[in-house]
């Protein structure tokens, strides 16, 4: 049912999935982003790379709908997003480094948050789902592969399986976009690595566009697509994985240096 409806709502745009262009962000004075212009094609897999401090999650907050830009434009399968904050949250899920569960819930009720954008609102408040909704949120478990963990409390589980929770969280929702910001840095290399495959796989079978920023560009480059280098503030390199290269390493990481 998730596969069917996520692959059914993809085949609906032949636009790329998301379009940033010329995207500038300020703080008190201080540009955080200036001039982005970047795009992610339906079950394309891009990754964000950059020192701390480039602009990365300014950059993700802004698409997901968390922070208002002060210029250039934001585009959803052809829809012009920009200044719809918090109106995204159907359509861009966003996963978090720090998981972002509730940990005294199961797991299976931290996953069924990602149907909130899609009851009413009493229904929210008391959580009363419908069953497709559960029925739902326990197919985002078994595509991530806890479905046996389903009624335990998120704070038991290890890192890696929280950080499955928040995805399939993300995948109950339906959306068209998932942000990920620095998904793994909180985990140890081998859940690092099994979280990377999982979201190569869902960008490659549910026809979902993921954008990701990472810290480690050997994940990037054994799981992304693409890649692109942000450093202060702005894009340095839009390249393919396969030409992430030396070169484009040093390009990336040396322009933030020099």
């Amino acid at each position: 049912m998730l596969r069917a409806s996520l692959q059914k709502s993809a085949g609906q745009s032949a636009c790329p999935r998301l379009v940033v262009s010329e995207l500038t962000k300020s703080f008190k004075g201080h540009v955080a982003i200036t001039d982005i212009s970047l795009s992610v094609n339906e079950h394309e897999f891009v990754a964000v790379l950059g020192p701390s401090g480039a602009g990365k999650t300014t950059l993700f907050r802004c698409i997901a709908g968390l922070l208002k830009p002060d210029r250039g434009a934001l585009h959803l399968d052809g829809a012009d997003i920009t200044r719809q904050i918090g109106r995204n949250r159907r359509r861009i899920a966003f996963v978090f480094q720090q998981f972002n569960l509730v940990s005294r819930l199961t797991a299976l009720e931290n996953v069924l948050a990602g149907r909130l954008g899609h009851i009413s609102m009493w229904r929210g408040c008391l959580r009363r789902f419908e069953r497709s909704d559960r029925l739902l949120a326990l197919e985002s478990l078994d595509r991530v592969g806890l479905l046996a963990s389903a009624m335990q409390r998120a704070d038991t589980l290890s890192g890696g399986q929280q950080q499955r929770v928040a995805i399939a969280r993300a995948l109950a929702q339906q959306p068209r976009l998932i942000v990920a910001d620095e998904p793994v840095a909180s985990l140890d290399p081998n859940s690092a690595g099994s979280v990377m495959a999982l979201l190569q796989q869902i960008a490659r079978s549910e026809g979902v566009a993921i954008i990701c920023s990472l810290h480690q560009p050997h994940f990037a480059q054994s799981y992304a697509d693409r890649i692109f280098g942000l450093s202060r503030g702005r894009v340095v390199l839009d390249v393919s994985t396969a030409a992430f290269d030396q070169t484009a390493y040093e390009q990336l990481y040396q322009t933030y240096n020099g």
